[in-house]
């Protein structure tokens, strides 16, 4: 009987560990994608929290940075890939924050 010869992969039993093996495993632009959409969510989170602490609505703050709440409803949507950074700038200038920018290393599976 022949033997298969195939890389053998110890199971898992972690959902998430199996979706990434499926799909981000070797795939070095899907990874790049996934890094993307999760800055772009914490960015819109952030955002969110932020203007809620506050206890102002889209319109509010909006006013507050000269814009309109079409504008912060885009910027709260994890799904806009346009973040400036003047506007987040002023953002958080009107929430009494300051942004800080970080250049940490891409978490990469083991």
């Amino acid at each position: 009987m022949p033997v298969n010869k195939a890389k053998t992969l110890k199971p898992a039993s972690d959902a998430v560990e199996i979706l990434h093996r499926r799909v981000y495993e070797g795939k070095p632009a899907r990874l790049k994608n996934l890094e993307e959409a999760r800055a772009n969510e914490e960015i819109a989170r952030k955002i969110h929290e932020l203007r809620a602490a506050a206890a102002l609505t889209q319109t509010q703050l909006a006013k507050l940075i000269g814009t309109t709440a079409s504008v912060i409803c885009r910027l709260e949507d994890a799904d806009y890939e346009g973040h400036s950074l003047a506007m987040l700038r002023r953002i958080a200038g009107a929430l009494n924050q300051r942004v800080e920018i970080r250049f940490i290393p891409i978490r990469r599976p083991a």
